[in-house]
C-alpha cells in the first residue's frame, strides 16, 4: 500500500481501536510477545545484514558509532524488548478512565474521561527495539500508529513488524491495520503532510531530524530536539554523593538524552578541584568553554561552570538548558525547593542522577519518548500520554434556554 492507503486504513482501525475490551488488547500483547520470543532468531538474522552494512556507513561517516551501538540487538536488548511488552499488559488501561464526575444540576451530569489520540505517526533512527515498544504501548492505550525507521535497520524493522502482524493476525476481534510501517525516506514528507490523518508526531533521533519534523508538518509533535542537562553541585554538597551522581549521569550512558552535559559548581564548594579530578579519573573529558553551554556531546565530555549562587545555577540552566532534565546535589532542603520550583524544565531532581528520566524506571512500563513540550504531555510519555480526554454529558432532556432565562441555575457539584 501507499501512504495514501496505509492513512486511510489506519483511520478505520482507530475507530475499532477505541472501543477494544483490556482483555482483547492484552491478549494481542501477548500474542507479540511471544512470536517475538518464537522467533528471534530471525531478528538475529536481519540484524546482522544491518550491522554489516551499517559498519560501512559508519566508515563513510553517514552514520557515528553511536548510532551503530543503538542499532546492535544482542540478548539483554531482545530480552528487554520481550519483557517490556509483559510490563505494558501488567499496567493498567488507560483508556475511559474518569478524571472528575461533575453534576452541573439534577440529572445533568458531566464527565471528563480519558480516549485514545487517534493515529500516531513515529519516526525514528537506527534502534529496531522502537517498533515493539511503541506497539506494544499503542496497542494498549487504543491508537493506531504508523512507523517509519531509518535505512540502516530495514531489515531488522522488517522482521519485528512482520512477527508483530503476524502475531495480531491471529487475535479475534483485533483491527487490521492497526501497526503499520513505511521505508522510503519520501515517506516521511508524505506523513508529515497527513494533517487531515494522523493526529500526533513522536520523532525518535537526532537533533537534526527533530527539528526537520517540527519545522515542516502541521501536525502537533511530541518530542524534544535535545537533551542538554545540567547538574548543580550546591556550597552544602556532599562530596562522595555529588561525586557518585555526576559520574553516573555522564558515564552510565554518555549518548542518552538524559546525560548530563554541564555541571555547574557553587564557588563555596570546598572540593572542586577534588571533583573535577574524579571526573577525570573516571574517564570524562573536563572543559570549561562558555562557547559550548549550549551544546549536546553525546558523549564523555563535560563543560564545568563555577557559578556565584543559587539563582546563577538556575537562570543558566533556563537559559542554555533544553528543558529536559536538570538535577541539584545539595544538604539544604530550602535551595532543593528554590531549585525545584523554579528550574523550568520537565524533569528536575535532588540528590539523583539524571538518568533516572526515563519511562521504565517511573514505572511507565516503557515510552515512546521525552517531551519538553509544555502542552498535552511532557517528560517521559508512556501510556497515559498517549491518551487525550473527552467530555460526556448525560442528561434528562434539559435546554440551555432554561439557564439561560434564569428559571433554573446551575450547581456545578463535583460528586
Amino acid at each position: 500500500m501507499n501512504i495514501d492507503e496505509i492513512v486511510k486504513e489506519a483511520n478505520k482501525a482507530k475507530i475499532k481501536l477505541m472501543g477494544l475490551s483490556e482483555d482483547i488488547k492484552n491478549e494481542a500483547l501477548k500474542a507479540v510477545a511471544e512470536n517475538i520470543e518464537a522467533k528471534k532468531e530471525k531478528i538475529y538474522s536481519a540484524n546482522k545484514k544491518d550491522l554489516e552494512y551499517a559498519k560501512t556507513l559508519v566508515e563513510s561517516g553517514k552514520i557515528t558509532k553511536a548510532t551503530y551501538g543503538r542499532l546492535k540487538l544482542d540478548d539483554n536488548k531482545m530480552r528487554d524488548m520481550i519483557q517490556g511488552i509483559y510490563d505494558v499488559i501488567k499496567l493498567e488501561d488507560p483508556v475511559n478512565k474518569t478524571i472528575f464526575t461533575r453534576e452541573l444540576d439534577e440529572g445533568l451530569i458531566l464527565k471528563k474521561v480519558t480516549t485514545p489520540i487517534g493515529v500516531l505517526g513515529i519516526i525514528f533512527e537506527a534502534r529496531p527495539d522502537v517498533i515493539s515498544q511503541i506497539s506494544s504501548l499503542a496497542i494498549k492505550s487504543g491508537n493506531a500508529v504508523i512507523l517509519k525507521g531509518g535505512s540502516e535497520a530495514n531489515n531488522t524493522n522488517s522482521a519485528i513488524f512482520e512477527i508483530i502482524t503476524e502475531a495480531l493476525s491471529t487475535v479475534d476481534g483485533f483491527p487490521k491495520s492497526a501497526v503499520n510501517l513505511v521505508f522510503s525516506h519520501d515517506d516521511i514528507k508524505e506523513m508529515l503532510s497527513k494533517d487531515g490523518y494522523i493526529d500526533l508526531i513522536i520523532p525518535r533521533g537526532s537533533n537534526k531530524l527533530v527539528k526537520f519534523i517540527q519545522e515542516n508538518t502541521k501536525i502537533p509533535v511530541l518530542g524534544h530536539a535535545s537533551g542538554i542537562c545540567h547538574i548543580f553541585v550546591d556550597e552544602t554538597a556532599d562530596f562522595d554523593i555529588a561525586k557518585k551522581i555526576c559520574i553516573d549521569a555522564k558515564i552510565q550512558y554518555p549518548t542518552a538524552c538524559n546525560a548530563v552535559e554541564t555541571i555547574l559548581i557553587h564557588k563555596n564548594f570546598a572540593k572542586e578541584n577534588e571533583l573535577k579530578a574524579a571526573l577525570k579519573e573516571a574517564g570524562i573529558e573536563v572543559i570549561e568553554n562558555p562557547e559550548k553551554f549550549g551544546v549536546e556531546y553525546s558523549d564523555t565530555i563535560l563543560n564545568i561552570k563555577t557559578v556565584e549562587s543559587l539563582n546563577e545555577a538556575i537562570e543558566h540552566i533556563n537559559t542554555f538548558g533544553s528543558h529536559h532534565t536538570d538535577s541539584i546535589i545539595t544538604n539544604d532542603n530550602k535551595n532543593a525547593e528554590i531549585f525545584m520550583n523554579n528550574v523550568d524544565s520537565a524533569g528536575v531532581f535532588k540528590n539523583a542522577s539524571t538518568r533516572f528520566s526515563d519511562g521504565f524506571r517511573y514505572g511507565f512500563g516503557a515510552e515512546v519518548g521525552i517531551s519538553t513540550n509544555k502542552t498535552h504531555a511532557r517528560g517521559p510519555v508512556g501510556l497515559d500520554g498517549l491518551c487525550i480526554y473527552k467530555y460526556k454529558l448525560e442528561g434528562k432532556g434539559q435546554t440551555v434556554k432554561e439557564y439561560a432565562t434564569g428559571e433554573k441555575t446551575f450547581k456545578h457539584k463535583d460528586i
